[in-house]
């Protein structure tokens, strides 16, 4: 059904074994037929140096047959009440929900893109190696430095999210995966005319931004376009609002003081 409704697949994420107790889906079931799902995904947020227990809602689909009976409504109820003991409730929405959420009590939240003009620094030497998605020896070395990564942002970032991560290396990033082995650090990055665009940087120590920017930004590229929260704002960062076709819903349930400005790890989103 995911598939059906989302263009998505699951197999080869569970077949690699990054299907765990982390990802709990809850499902209405007709004649051996998933008809309802809403999924949990168990993770952290670190907000402000702080780590708060959350869980991330995703794959919210109910079967064409079965719509308009209540299922998905029921779910949700499920689902938050199994788990008002966490710090924050969050999704993405499309555009077609979006005033269904807002019944359970979450609110829209706009994220924000950051930018940063670059000015290009002699490159620091490094042995770079463009990792296989295909290869199980690069899966498992990306899967193991996911597992004691550092967090990227310590304003706002995600842990505990190492097989979301291996979701976007298998599924969506498998070309863009590149292992700096000087900094012990798998980047995640595109490039396209006159731009970078940046997704992550999973390693097991904090690594200098400006030393990846310097071996990743060719001389005809002029800006770096971030997909995380970026730390270091003395960097003179531009911040544009972040639209795409899925917005952020937040149920804040013990009132965690977020920051004003913020984007959510696009390698963490379910």
């Amino acid at each position: 059904m995911a598939s059906d409704t989302f263009g998505i697949e699951f197999e080869t994420w569970h077949q690699n074994g990054y299907w765990t107790e982390k990802y709990l889906p809850y499902s209405f079931v007709d004649h051996n037929q998933v008809v309802a799902n809403v999924s949990v995904n168990l993770v952290n947020l670190v907000v402000n140096a702080e780590v708060k227990q959350a869980i991330q809602i995703g794959t919210v689909m109910t079967h064409p047959d079965y719509r308009n009976k209540g299922l998905s409504r029921r779910l949700m109820e499920i689902v938050l009440d199994e788990y008002k003991h966490v710090d924050i409730i969050y999704l993405f929405a499309n555009q077609n929900v979006l005033d269904f959420y807002p019944k359970f009590g979450f609110s829209s939240t706009d994220e924000v893109q950051f930018i940063l003009d670059y000015d290009h620094m002699p490159a620091v030497s490094s042995i770079v190696r463009k990792l296989d998605a295909s290869n199980p020896e690069d899966l498992a070395y990306i899967y193991n430095l996911a597992r004691n990564r550092k967090v990227i942002s310590e304003q706002f970032g995600t842990s505990n999210c190492e097989e979301l991560l291996m979701f976007y290396c298998t599924m969506v990033f498998s070309q863009d995966l590149y292992y700096f082995e000087k900094e012990n650090a798998l980047v995640i990055f595109q490039r396209e005319e006159g731009c970078i665009h940046l997704y992550d940087i999973v390693s097991p120590r904090k690594v200098n931004l400006q030393t990846v920017l310097s071996m990743i930004v060719p001389p005809n590229c002029s800006k770096v376009i971030f997909h995380f929260h970026p730390d270091g704002h003395e960097q003179g960062y531009e911040k544009q609002p972040y639209k795409t076709n899925n917005v952020l819903f937040i149920k804040n349930l013990t009132n965690v003081s977020l920051p004003n400005e913020f984007k959510h790890p696009l390698t963490s989103q379910a």
